[in-house]
Protein backbone atom coordinates (compact mmCIF):
# COMPACT_ATOMS: atom_id res chain seq x y z
CA UNK A 1 0.00 0.00 0.00
CA UNK A 2 1.18 3.24 -0.81
CA UNK A 3 2.37 5.73 1.39
CA UNK A 4 0.06 9.03 1.32
CA UNK A 5 1.72 12.74 1.73
CA UNK A 6 -0.08 16.03 1.15
CA UNK A 7 -0.28 19.48 1.14
CA UNK A 8 -2.97 21.67 2.64
CA UNK A 9 -4.11 25.05 2.29
CA UNK A 10 -6.59 27.43 0.73
CA UNK A 11 -6.40 28.26 -2.53
CA UNK A 12 -4.23 25.23 -3.31
CA UNK A 13 -4.91 23.91 -7.01
CA UNK A 14 -1.91 25.79 -8.03
CA UNK A 15 0.76 24.46 -5.96
CA UNK A 16 3.51 22.31 -7.27
CA UNK A 17 4.53 20.53 -4.50
CA UNK A 18 2.42 17.19 -6.18
CA UNK A 19 4.45 17.38 -9.52
CA UNK A 20 7.61 18.50 -7.95
CA UNK A 21 7.53 14.93 -5.39
CA UNK A 22 5.79 12.47 -7.22
CA UNK A 23 8.25 12.50 -10.09
CA UNK A 24 11.24 12.32 -7.22
CA UNK A 25 9.05 9.59 -5.81
CA UNK A 26 8.77 7.61 -9.38
CA UNK A 27 12.65 8.22 -10.03
CA UNK A 28 13.83 6.70 -6.69
CA UNK A 29 11.33 3.91 -6.69
CA UNK A 30 9.76 5.13 -3.64
CA UNK A 31 5.92 3.79 -3.03
CA UNK A 32 4.61 7.46 -2.05
CA UNK A 33 1.50 9.08 -3.30
CA UNK A 34 1.53 13.05 -3.01
CA UNK A 35 -1.25 15.51 -3.25
CA UNK A 36 -2.86 18.94 -2.53
CA UNK A 37 -5.99 19.40 -0.94
CA UNK A 38 -7.85 22.32 -0.31
CA UNK A 39 -8.66 23.04 3.30
CA UNK A 40 -11.44 25.27 4.42
CA UNK A 41 -10.75 26.44 7.97
CA UNK A 42 -14.02 25.24 9.45
CA UNK A 43 -12.63 21.77 8.17
CA UNK A 44 -8.93 22.12 9.29
CA UNK A 45 -9.10 20.26 12.71
CA UNK A 46 -11.05 17.40 11.33
CA UNK A 47 -8.37 17.05 8.16
CA UNK A 48 -5.21 17.04 10.25
CA UNK A 49 -6.82 14.75 12.58
CA UNK A 50 -6.78 12.18 9.80
CA UNK A 51 -3.78 12.66 8.68
CA UNK A 52 -2.92 10.23 11.62
CA UNK A 53 -4.15 7.53 10.21
CA UNK A 54 -0.95 5.17 9.77
CA UNK A 55 -0.99 5.51 6.02
CA UNK A 56 -0.23 9.14 5.65
CA UNK A 57 3.65 9.76 6.45
CA UNK A 58 3.32 13.75 7.28
CA UNK A 59 1.85 16.65 5.01
CA UNK A 60 2.56 20.09 4.08
CA UNK A 61 1.34 23.27 4.85
CA UNK A 62 0.77 26.49 3.31
CA UNK A 63 -1.17 29.57 3.04
CA UNK A 64 -3.07 30.42 5.32
CA UNK A 65 -2.44 27.31 7.94
CA UNK A 66 1.13 27.73 8.92
CA UNK A 67 0.46 29.51 12.12
CA UNK A 68 -3.21 28.19 12.71
CA UNK A 69 -1.78 24.24 12.57
CA UNK A 70 -0.02 24.41 15.31
CA UNK A 71 -2.23 24.01 18.59
CA UNK A 72 -3.66 20.90 16.48
CA UNK A 73 -0.15 19.08 16.38
CA UNK A 74 1.48 17.02 19.24
CA UNK A 75 5.12 18.64 19.18
CA UNK A 76 6.96 21.55 17.16
CA UNK A 77 10.78 21.40 16.59
CA UNK A 78 12.78 24.59 18.23
CA UNK A 79 13.19 26.34 14.91
CA UNK A 80 9.12 25.84 14.32
CA UNK A 81 8.27 27.47 17.70
CA UNK A 82 11.00 30.34 17.34
CA UNK A 83 9.18 31.51 13.93
CA UNK A 84 5.93 30.48 15.01
CA UNK A 85 4.69 28.78 11.66
CA UNK A 86 4.97 25.32 10.35
CA UNK A 87 4.94 23.94 7.17
CA UNK A 88 6.03 20.37 7.74
CA UNK A 89 4.47 17.80 9.61
CA UNK A 90 5.57 14.17 9.98
CA UNK A 91 3.29 11.41 11.39
CA UNK A 92 5.57 9.16 13.77
CA UNK A 93 3.02 6.32 14.46
CA UNK A 94 -0.12 8.87 15.04
CA UNK A 95 1.98 11.24 16.59
CA UNK A 96 2.07 15.05 14.92
CA UNK A 97 5.43 16.41 14.77
CA UNK A 98 6.17 20.03 13.31
CA UNK A 99 8.95 21.93 11.35
CA UNK A 100 9.92 24.54 9.42
CA UNK A 101 11.92 24.08 6.63
CA UNK A 102 11.06 27.80 4.85
CA UNK A 103 14.35 29.65 6.77
CA UNK A 104 16.19 27.01 6.24
CA UNK A 105 15.35 26.69 2.30
CA UNK A 106 16.32 29.94 1.56
CA UNK A 107 19.63 30.05 3.65
CA UNK A 108 20.44 27.42 1.27
CA UNK A 109 19.71 29.09 -1.39
CA UNK A 110 21.37 32.33 0.00
CA UNK A 111 24.41 30.30 0.41
CA UNK A 112 24.83 29.67 -3.19
CA UNK A 113 24.69 32.86 -4.40
CA UNK A 114 26.44 34.23 -1.83
CA UNK A 115 28.96 32.25 0.47
CA UNK A 116 29.85 34.91 2.39
CA UNK A 117 26.15 35.84 3.35
CA UNK A 118 26.97 35.86 7.24
CA UNK A 119 29.04 38.89 6.51
CA UNK A 120 26.48 40.79 4.61
CA UNK A 121 24.44 43.95 5.62
CA UNK A 122 21.32 42.59 4.78
CA UNK A 123 17.64 44.26 4.02
CA UNK A 124 14.18 41.95 4.20
CA UNK A 125 11.06 43.59 2.73
CA UNK A 126 7.77 42.12 4.53
CA UNK A 127 6.74 41.52 7.99
CA UNK A 128 4.87 38.53 6.84
CA UNK A 129 5.08 34.50 7.40
CA UNK A 130 7.50 34.05 5.00
CA UNK A 131 9.61 37.21 6.29
CA UNK A 132 9.83 35.80 9.66
CA UNK A 133 10.59 32.59 8.53
CA UNK A 134 13.88 33.60 6.39
CA UNK A 135 14.53 36.87 9.34
CA UNK A 136 14.67 34.32 12.28
CA UNK A 137 16.42 31.40 10.38
CA UNK A 138 18.95 33.71 9.44
CA UNK A 139 19.67 34.96 12.84
CA UNK A 140 19.54 32.12 14.26
CA UNK A 141 21.95 31.12 11.60
CA UNK A 142 25.04 33.73 12.68
CA UNK A 143 23.95 36.91 10.36
CA UNK A 144 25.22 40.00 11.32
CA UNK A 145 23.27 42.37 10.66
CA UNK A 146 19.78 42.32 9.49
CA UNK A 147 17.07 45.40 9.36
CA UNK A 148 13.45 45.20 8.14
CA UNK A 149 11.21 47.43 6.22
CA UNK A 150 7.89 47.16 5.78
CA UNK A 151 4.69 49.48 4.43
CA UNK A 152 3.26 48.80 7.87
CA UNK A 153 6.10 49.83 10.13
CA UNK A 154 4.04 48.71 13.24
CA UNK A 155 4.22 45.10 11.53
CA UNK A 156 8.02 45.05 11.04
CA UNK A 157 8.53 46.21 14.84
CA UNK A 158 6.49 43.38 16.25
CA UNK A 159 8.44 41.29 14.13
CA UNK A 160 11.53 42.60 15.09
CA UNK A 161 10.23 42.30 18.82
CA UNK A 162 9.50 38.79 18.57
CA UNK A 163 12.51 37.48 17.43
CA UNK A 164 14.34 39.45 20.43
CA UNK A 165 17.42 40.97 19.06
CA UNK A 166 18.30 44.64 19.76
CA UNK A 167 20.33 45.07 16.41
CA UNK A 168 18.20 45.13 13.52
CA UNK A 169 16.82 48.39 12.57
CA UNK A 170 12.86 48.97 10.83
CA UNK A 171 12.52 51.39 8.36
CA UNK A 172 9.85 52.73 6.12
CA UNK A 173 9.81 52.11 2.52
CA UNK A 174 10.66 55.33 1.35
CA UNK A 175 13.64 55.34 4.30
CA UNK A 176 15.10 51.91 3.49
CA UNK A 177 15.02 53.50 -0.81
CA UNK A 178 17.17 56.28 0.43
CA UNK A 179 19.59 53.88 2.62
CA UNK A 180 19.36 50.98 -0.15
CA UNK A 181 23.33 51.93 -0.81
CA UNK A 182 24.18 50.45 2.52
CA UNK A 183 23.24 46.82 2.06
CA UNK A 184 24.52 43.92 0.09
CA UNK A 185 21.91 41.56 0.21
CA UNK A 186 18.01 42.55 -0.25
CA UNK A 187 15.19 40.10 0.02
CA UNK A 188 11.71 40.62 -0.83
CA UNK A 189 9.43 38.31 1.22
CA UNK A 190 5.93 40.01 -0.16
CA UNK A 191 3.62 39.07 -3.03
CA UNK A 192 4.14 42.25 -5.03
CA UNK A 193 5.20 41.24 -8.70
CA UNK A 194 3.59 38.47 -8.42
CA UNK A 195 1.52 36.91 -11.47
CA UNK A 196 -1.15 38.85 -11.75
CA UNK A 197 -0.33 41.84 -9.64
CA UNK A 198 1.83 45.01 -10.86
CA UNK A 199 4.14 46.79 -8.94
CA UNK A 200 7.38 46.26 -7.25
CA UNK A 201 8.17 46.15 -3.66
CA UNK A 202 11.00 49.14 -3.42
CA UNK A 203 12.31 51.13 -5.78
CA UNK A 204 16.09 50.31 -6.45
CA UNK A 205 17.44 53.91 -7.64
CA UNK A 206 20.06 53.79 -4.91
CA UNK A 207 20.98 50.13 -5.82
CA UNK A 208 24.48 49.04 -4.76
CA UNK A 209 25.45 46.81 -8.28
CA UNK A 210 27.67 45.12 -5.94
CA UNK A 211 24.11 43.39 -4.02
CA UNK A 212 22.45 40.27 -3.97
CA UNK A 213 18.95 40.75 -4.70
CA UNK A 214 16.64 38.14 -3.89
CA UNK A 215 12.53 37.60 -4.72
CA UNK A 216 11.03 34.61 -2.96
CA UNK A 217 8.50 34.72 -5.84
CA UNK A 218 8.69 32.32 -8.85
CA UNK A 219 6.22 32.73 -11.05
CA UNK A 220 6.76 34.68 -12.66
CA UNK A 221 10.35 33.40 -12.55
CA UNK A 222 11.55 36.79 -13.12
CA UNK A 223 9.34 39.59 -11.83
CA UNK A 224 10.05 43.02 -12.62
CA UNK A 225 11.74 43.77 -9.81
CA UNK A 226 14.20 41.20 -10.54
CA UNK A 227 14.58 42.31 -14.03
CA UNK A 228 15.06 46.13 -12.78
CA UNK A 229 18.04 45.26 -10.47
CA UNK A 230 20.01 42.75 -13.12
CA UNK A 231 19.89 45.92 -15.27
CA UNK A 232 21.63 47.82 -12.67
CA UNK A 233 24.24 44.94 -12.74
CA UNK A 234 23.23 43.20 -9.28
CA UNK A 235 23.17 39.48 -9.37
CA UNK A 236 19.42 38.32 -8.96
CA UNK A 237 17.68 34.68 -7.16
CA UNK A 238 13.89 34.33 -7.48
CA UNK A 239 11.95 31.67 -5.11
CA UNK A 240 12.88 28.70 -7.07
CA UNK A 241 15.83 27.68 -5.35
CA UNK A 242 14.05 28.37 -2.30
CA UNK A 243 11.17 26.50 -2.89
CA UNK A 244 12.96 23.45 -4.18
CA UNK A 245 15.36 23.15 -1.39
CA UNK A 246 12.47 23.65 1.47
CA UNK A 247 10.88 20.75 -0.41
CA UNK A 248 13.83 18.38 -0.47
CA UNK A 249 13.89 18.93 3.32
CA UNK A 250 10.45 18.05 3.91
CA UNK A 251 11.10 14.80 1.88
CA UNK A 252 14.02 14.01 3.97
CA UNK A 253 12.15 14.27 7.13
CA UNK A 254 9.02 11.96 5.66
CA UNK A 255 11.47 9.44 3.69
CA UNK A 256 14.86 9.57 5.66
CA UNK A 257 16.33 9.61 1.75
CA UNK A 258 18.16 12.84 0.33
CA UNK A 259 16.42 13.48 -3.16
CA UNK A 260 18.08 14.64 -6.47
CA UNK A 261 17.50 18.52 -5.77
CA UNK A 262 18.97 19.63 -9.30
CA UNK A 263 16.26 16.87 -10.76
CA UNK A 264 13.37 18.79 -8.81
CA UNK A 265 14.82 21.94 -9.37
CA UNK A 266 14.97 21.05 -13.27
CA UNK A 267 11.05 19.83 -12.87
CA UNK A 268 9.93 23.16 -11.59
CA UNK A 269 11.49 25.05 -13.98
CA UNK A 270 10.01 23.28 -17.25
CA UNK A 271 6.53 23.19 -15.90
CA UNK A 272 6.94 27.49 -14.98
CA UNK A 273 8.04 27.34 -18.60
CA UNK A 274 5.45 25.33 -20.19
CA UNK A 275 3.10 27.06 -18.09
CA UNK A 276 4.53 30.44 -19.77
CA UNK A 277 3.87 29.34 -22.94
CA UNK A 278 0.56 28.53 -22.46
CA UNK A 279 -0.42 32.30 -21.46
Amino acid sequence: MKKRLAVIGHPISHSLSPLMHNNEFHELGLDYEYEAIDVVESELELVINSFRSLDFSGFNVTIPYKEKVIPLLDEIDEEAAAIGAVNTVVNRNGKLIGYNTDGQGYMSALENISPTWKKKKILIIGAGGAARAIYISLLRHSAAMIDLTNRSVQKAENLKTDAKVSNSNVLSISEAEEQLGNYQIIINTTSVGMKHTSGVPLQLTNLNKEAVVSDIIYTPMKTTWLQNAEQKGAKIMNGITMFVNQGALAFKYWTGISPNQERMNQVVINNLKERNNQC
